[in-house]
């Protein structure tokens, strides 16, 4: 058991209370995670199977099934990060863009404890009911992620495709100030545009509040009839979009390798699962990857000229929470 489990991967799809895993005695390559850059593609074998929770839980999957620590890493502090923030707005102001995503990562020590995955799992279902969320071990890397951004989602019996604008994070509680309604525009306009080129039937809804835990987004959803075979070329041409790269997208991605010390590697890349007559595409944002002796949560934010460097670094804390909050951690 312990050999196979160091090549598995459990997920659960939005709205959903079925954990789902994959039989690796098929050829079949339902499940595919592209990075950033998409210059890395992690693929899982096998038809997709439901796996019941206590089945799920008897696993008792923990840092023990990890190879790789995680050796020589300096964390990027607040004084720091809110340094180059104000780097990134001088030239988001020089070069009038409308936004630029800069992220960073948190560091989890672990400090002689374990992670139980299961429990952490399940414990992110539960929190984000709304969300994808995922958990894998595959070749020495292990990564987990919940979150609710569809690139893309498309029904092969009626042609039908949905996506979604999401940008602008603020807490719950807190009002929607002109900074957020201007991040999240360019996104909508950038997908809305793409859209046109391959459909003549797009619908567009209104703009409205996208819960997530201890935050909130602004949404706006879209929908189009297209041809199958126009399907992979219109995710490419999605990806990245502005909520997790920026627009004008090649000066943003540029900007990106010279502002940015670390690769992203899986985070901000999407997710692509087929299942069933459906085909969907994740955008793999609230995620960590695991080490034996440690995590690095990923988090990020659009910096436009109105931002705050200071704001900036308190929403990638709320963010890094989304994942923090939910770790079961034992002895």
């Amino acid at each position: 058991m312990h050999k196979l489990l160091l090549n598995m991967i459990f997920f659960r799809f939005p709205f959903s209370k079925k954990i789902y895993t994959t039989d690796e005695n098929s050829e079949e390559k339902p499940i595919s995670f592209f990075s950033f850059i998409e210059c890395e593609t992690i693929k899982f074998n096998g038809e997709i199977k439901e796996i019941s929770i206590n089945d799920f839980l008897n696993l008792k999957i923990s840092t023990d099934f990890i190879r790789e620590e995680l050796v020589y890493f300096k964390e990027e502090n607040q004084n720091d990060y809110q340094e180059k923030l104000a780097e990134v707005i001088d030239f988001i102001k020089e070069n009038q863009l409308s936004k630029l995503v800069i992220s960073r990562r948190k560091l989890i020590d672990y400090k002689g404890r374990k992670i139980n995955f299961t429990q952490t799992f399940l414990n992110l279902c539960e929190t984000y009911p709304n969300a994808f969320v995922y958990f894998f071990i595959k070749d020495r890397k292990s990564w987990m992620g919940a979150f609710s951004e569809i690139l893309g989602k498309f029904d092969s019996e009626n042609s039908q495709f949905e996506t979604m604008s999401l940008a602008g994070t603020l807490p719950i509680n807190e009002n929607w100030t002109h900074k957020e309604i201007e991040e999240q525009k360019p996104v909508t306009n950038f997908i809305e545009n793409i859209l046109e080129n391959y459909s003549e039937k797009v619908q567009q809804s209104k703009t409205y509040d996208h819960l997530s835990g201890n935050i909130k987004h602004l949404r706006t959803d879209f929908k189009a009839e297209i041809k199958a075979e126009q399907l992979e070329n219109l995710i490419a041409e999605l990806h990245p979009t502005p909520a997790v790269c920026g627009i004008p997208k090649e000066i943003c991605k540029n900007a990106i390798e010279k502002f940015e010390s670390h690769p992203r590697k899986l985070y901000s890349g999407y997710i692509r699962v087929q299942f069933e007559n459906k085909i969907q595409y994740f955008v793999n944002l609230r995620c960590a990857e695991f080490f034996r002796n440690a995590a690095l949560i990923y988090v990020g934010g659009g910096i436009t000229a109105e931002s705050s460097p200071e704001k900036e670094w308190q929403e990638t804390e709320l963010k890094a929470d989304s994942i923090l909050k939910n770790l079961d951690v034992f002895e």
